[in-house]
């Protein structure tokens, strides 16, 4: 509207040259749920609110500067599959409480390039806990994430360690959660027990597959599943000792280190001292008197003479326990076998996690476009089960669509994600997951740039800024090759006005319609190259 002058002079007025522009979201921040050794930092709560962070070290500022002290037993030749031999006697190890997942997760994340993330702590460790007791806490931080906008990808890592039923409901959740009420994210889902497969008849993916059937049916392309767990070196050496032995795995170890040094006269560990706590110990009087360690001809009392490292230490119990400690893992074969795996044990991950890493790496450097597969990924060893071509044609191709991604290993290029679908693996819509992403990325974007003009005049002007706007988006993903076409008119089309997207009712009841196409850029999965013989020529 123009102004009413009513005094001679000069007047300036600046008229906008440009319309609107959309600012692209970002497509790759994940939300891990999980359990956390803090649940409140500076005296204010942390529980069951989405956190964000940038860095391992913003989580353990955040959430905990210790991983969960995991415990584990020591079986003497156990009924069936020992993990190891030693001597005359076999042993298996196995864990005696819940493996709390989301520490190892993150730093599995890191390792991967992950990067901006947020991290739900439904509650603390809680030690001695042998498994979860419902999976109430995980589906209920999926309900409260409704009211965070900013994440694009669900992880939940310590669903594995539920037993399949459980985790399919978590997983159905999950897939629900992003495919219907927040279609503005992904879900990275593990396969329960994909690390073995003990039962011929019906493999851990077949469970999978029966086991998550979400409300929408639709909703499984807004989910992608990884095959299988991979072993990992997220975990060193240094962050196992004696504590993460059971009461009972104590007994087993003192009678084993006693056989292998040849030592009857006096136990190597005490049972408990004098303050109820388990020490590595010769003498019952609490000396550390466990010299014979370091020489295993040595069998007479303890001699501060002849080995000057190891000398009373009063009551300073932790010293004491940490030199007891050091003395046996760097003598004893039996107690680096023991340590070795349960190091192992903890370094065999699910994937989910490293494929969040994976995502955010490669939107980072090549855009959400760009299929989040033929990449190596890092800190992993090997996986957890050998994957031939025969093997992943099920994997990739299934009958029922529910299509899984293989992790392989290939000579000479690592260990590689080798699969791009969705669990929507029969749609020609929704079946790559690099599709499914940029789409979302696209709605996402202009969604939040179209919201400057709700309650604009729903008419012509309005409708060309509209167009100008989502239009100029469009042309700048198409120049980085989001979207396909020798030109711009062949990638993508943007349709708004009355007679092409709206009728005078639909103007009258306030609907601005916009109609938008886009040739998104599908991954070249199956590549044939074709070889013929010719004739001589000369």
């Amino acid at each position: 509207m123009s102004t009413i002058h009513k005094t001679p002079g000069v007047y300036i007025q600046e008229l906008d040259a440009f319309g609107n522009a959309v600012v692209p979201v970002e497509t790759a921040v994940p939300v891990f749920i999980g359990y956390t050794q803090n649940t409140s930092y500076g005296g204010e709560s942390l529980l069951k609110q989405p956190i964000k962070i940038s860095s391992f070290a913003d989580f353990l500022t955040y959430f905990g500067s210790e991983a969960p002290h995991i415990k584990f037993d020591i079986a003497e030749d156990p009924a069936e599959d020992p993990d190891f031999s030693f001597g005359d006697k076999n042993y298996a190890i196995q864990a005696a409480t819940v493996k709390y997942r989301l520490y190892g997760a993150l730093k599995f994340f890191y390792a991967n390039g992950g990067a901006d993330c947020f991290v739900m702590s439904i509650g603390a460790y809680k030690d001695g806990l042998t498994k979860f007791d419902s999976t109430t806490p995980f589906t209920d931080a999926l309900t409260l994430l409704k009211k965070e906008s900013e994440p694009t990808m669900v992880v939940i890592p310590d669903l594995v360690e539920f037993e399949a039923a459980d985790a399919y409901t978590i997983q159905n959740a999950m897939i629900n959660h992003c495919g219907d009420d927040m279609p503005s994210r992904v879900a990275l889902l593990d396969i329960p027990g994909g690390y073995e497969e003990k039962d011929i008849k019906e493999s851990t993916v077949d469970k999978f597959r029966s086991g998550v059937s979400p409300i929408n049916a639709k909703s499984n392309s807004y989910a992608a599943a990884y095959y299988p767990w991979l072993h990992t070196t997220i975990f060193q050496e240094s962050d196992f000792s004696y504590k993460n032995l059971t009461d009972d795995a104590f007994q087993v170890l003192d009678k084993a280190l006693r056989a292998e040094f040849n030592v009857s006269n006096a136990p190597v560990l005490d049972s408990t001292n004098k303050n109820g706590q388990k020490i590595f110990n010769k003498a019952r009087d609490f000396d550390v008197k466990i010299s014979y360690l370091t020489a295993q001809d040595y069998k007479g009392d303890y001699d501060a003479k002849k080995f000057p490292l190891f000398k009373k230490l009063g009551d300073d119990q932790a010293k004491e326990r940490k030199m007891a400690d050091d003395a046996i893992r760097n003598q004893s074969s039996f107690y680096t076998k023991v340590l070795d795996h349960v190091q192992r044990t903890l370094n065999l991950m699910p994937p989910s996690a490293g494929i969040a890493g994976v995502f955010t790496s490669v939107d980072s450097t090549e855009g959400v476009w760009k299929a989040p597969a033929n990449v190596a990924m890092q800190s992993v060893i090997a996986p957890a089960i050998k994957i031939n071509h025969d093997m992943q044609e099920d994997l990739n191709v299934p009958l029922d669509g529910k299509s899984v991604c293989a992790i392989r290993a290939f000579k000479g290029m690592g260990n590689m994600v080798w699969g791009a679908r969705t669990l929507d693996g029969n749609s020609n819509d929704w079946r790559y997951i690099n599709v499914r992403r940029t789409l979302i990325f696209l709605e996402q974007s202009i969604k939040q740039a179209a919201k400057a003009y709700v309650f604009a005049p729903n008419d012509a002007n309005t409708w060309v800024n509209v167009q100008s706007m989502i239009s100029n988006f469009l042309t700048g993903v198409w120049k980085q090759g989001g979207l396909v076409g020798p030109k711009p008119a062949d990638a993508y089309s943007v349709s708004v006005g009355l007679g092409k997207t709206m009728t005078n009712d639909d103007i009258q009841n306030g609907r601005m319609i916009v109609a938008v196409k886009v040739a998104v850029s599908h991954p070249a999965e199956f590549i044939e190259i074709t070889f013929q013989q010719e004739m001589q020529k000369a």
